[in-house]
Parts: C-alpha cells; sequence; structure tokens
C-alpha cells in the first residue's frame, strides 16, 4: 500500500521514456529516409553526368543491328561487318568459359557500340583518355575500324569484354582482372568465325609490345629497375608506378597475368581464376584462392619469358 503515491510518478517516467524511444526511432527513421533521398540524387547527378558525356554520333553514321549488339558506325558495310562478326564470336567465346556466371540472352537491350571508320574520327572524338584507342563508357564501347593493321578489330574485342564483363557477367570491377580479361580475349585468335581464347594473336595489343619488355631473367633485378610491376603492386594498386607514363608495361602485366592463370600447366590455375573472377580480384581472395603471391610470380614471370 505505501507504494500506491509512487505510482503516478511511475507512470510519468514509463511515458517520458516511450516518447522518447519513439522520437529515437523516428529520428533513425527520418536520419535512413534523408540519407536513401540523398543517394538517389547522386545517383541521378552521376546518370545525367554519363549521358552528357558521351559523344554525339555523327551526322553521316548508321545503324546496324546483330544477334547481341546494335552498332553506330561510320565505317563501310564490310568494315562493319568484320567488326559484328568478331564481337558476336566474343560473345560466344566468352559465353562459353564464363557458362556458370552467363545465363543465355533472354532477349534484352542489345549491348551498344559504336565504330569509326578510321583513328583520326576515332580521336576527335575521344572521351577518354588522350592515349586510347578505343575505351568503353558504359553502355557503349567506342572503336575505330584499323584498316592499316592485320587485326582490324581487337581494340573493339577489348572493349567488348569490358562491357561483357560489367553488364553480362556483373563481375565486379577490380582493374588487374578487368583490363586481364579484355586483353586476354582482344589478343586472341579469330579462326573460321570462332574466337579461341588463348591462342595468341602477335598483331594485336599488347602482344607487339612484348619484345620491348627487356626482362633480363633476375625477377629481382627487373623489380630494382622498373622493368617488372611486382605482382603485389598489380593486384592492389599500392606502391605502383603511374600507368600514365608506363601504360605498355602495365599492359603486358595485366595481359600475361590472366593468360598464365587460364594456362599454366595446362589450367592449373584456371578453375580457381574463374572464382576469384567472381569473388572479387583483391589479394586476400588471390592468396586464399590462387596461392601465396610471391610463388605465383615467380612462376608468371618465368611464363612470360617463355612467352617472349
Amino acid at each position: 500500500m505505501r507504494l500506491m503515491p509512487f505510482l503516478p510518478s511511475i507512470i510519468i517516467v514509463a511515458a517520458i521514456a516511450a516518447t522518447l524511444l519513439y522520437w529515437r526511432h523516428w529520428i533513425h527513421e527520418q536520419r535512413v529516409l534523408e540519407k536513401a533521398q540523398a543517394q538517389a540524387q547522386v545517383a541521378k547527378r552521376s546518370v545525367k553526368r554519363d549521358r552528357a558525356a558521351h559523344p554525339a554520333p555523327l551526322p553521316d553514321a548508321k545503324h546496324v543491328e546483330s544477334a547481341h549488339y546494335a552498332i553506330t558506325t561510320t565505317a563501310d558495310a564490310a568494315q562493319t561487318q568484320r567488326v559484328v562478326d568478331a564481337v558476336e564470336a566474343l560473345y560466344v567465346a566468352y559465353g562459353r568459359l564464363f557458362s556458370a556466371h552467363v545465363a543465355p540472352a533472354a532477349g534484352g537491350d542489345k549491348l551498344k557500340l559504336t565504330l569509326y571508320a578510321y583513328r583520326e574520327q576515332f580521336k576527335a572524338n575521344n572521351y577518354s583518355m588522350p592515349w586510347a584507342e578505343a575505351y568503353y563508357l558504359r553502355p557503349i564501347c567506342y572503336a575505330y575500324y584499323a584498316k592499316s593493321e592485320r587485326n582490324p578489330y581487337h581494340w573493339m574485342i577489348h572493349e567488348a569484354t569490358h562491357q561483357l564483363n560489367a553488364e553480362v557477367a556483373g563481375f565486379r570491377k577490380v582493374k588487374w582482372i578487368d583490363e586481364g580479361l579484355a586483353t586476354y580475349f582482344g589478343t586472341s585468335r579469330l579462326e573460321r568465325g570462332r574466337l579461341i581464347p588463348g591462342t595468341i594473336d602477335p598483331d594485336t595489343y599488347p602482344v607487339w609490345w612484348l619484345t620491348n619488355a627487356g626482362l633480363t631473367g633476375s625477377l629481382d633485378d627487373d623489380i630494382e629497375t622498373g622493368r617488372w610491376i611486382p605482382i603485389r603492386a598489380i593486384i592492389t594498386g599500392r606502391d605502383a608506378p603511374n600507368i600514365n607514363s608506363n601504360v605498355n608495361r602495365y599492359y603486358i602485366q595485366y595481359w600475361s597475368l590472366s593468360h598464365f592463370l587460364f594456362h599454366y600447366e595446362n589450367g592449373r590455375y584456371a578453375a580457381a581464376y574463374k572464382r576469384l573472377i567472381a569473388e572479387g580480384g583483391s589479394l586476400e581472395n588471390f592468396e586464399k584462392i590462387i596461392g601465396r603471391a610471391d610463388k605465383i610470380e615467380y612462376e608468371w614471370y618465368r611464363y612470360l619469358q617463355g612467352k617472349i
């Protein structure tokens, strides 16, 4: 009975506590809502910026469609068809290699390409790095028909691989893997209408720079003198030389590391590499799925020497 005088106070305290809990919950909900709205605005601005960043189609451009691609082109019909055949062969080869990650097309939007008739036309409309010979600016690949080269479509195959990584397979964007796969497919031979991954075409970038790699046979010496970018720097991007002044060295190593992981000792690492591509190519994942980086680096270095 002596507790009765305190009941109103207990009720008041409980009511205040409930009000504070509700207020705290409301504030949290408002912050979550405001954050979501802010993220939506950033995404919206990003989409607008991306759309504005694309070069306008040239007045004389034609529109061509194939099974999986929609192409805006200023090249002639025969040149355009050669590029169409090449990217369709890439689509098939890529789907076979990554069949566990790429579902059959379900009649969605076609992948977009812009093909320029010649290099100067591409350079005049280049929205990428000044040294780029082609680029992928989602959702469009841009390249030119390199009629003075024996392989006039390898630039487009390279960029179309980036597009497949992002828009078809949905792989996480990791620089060394993204560029490694693009160069791996871009340097593969097209034979009788089939792209055969890993069969090296010497008339493609960066393979044609291999003779300038300058490797001495000593991995430590080549790291010390800057002839070789260490595997940890390639994978993490840390303590790595500037890519703008080492473009060819980077791309030789991007290409050769992927080629090595697919083909060394009859594909010893191939299954593990595909798993790494799907799960994300961090250094931690690399060492967990492939093996110790220092050991792999030595095998890779010797493998590239053999290719040179």
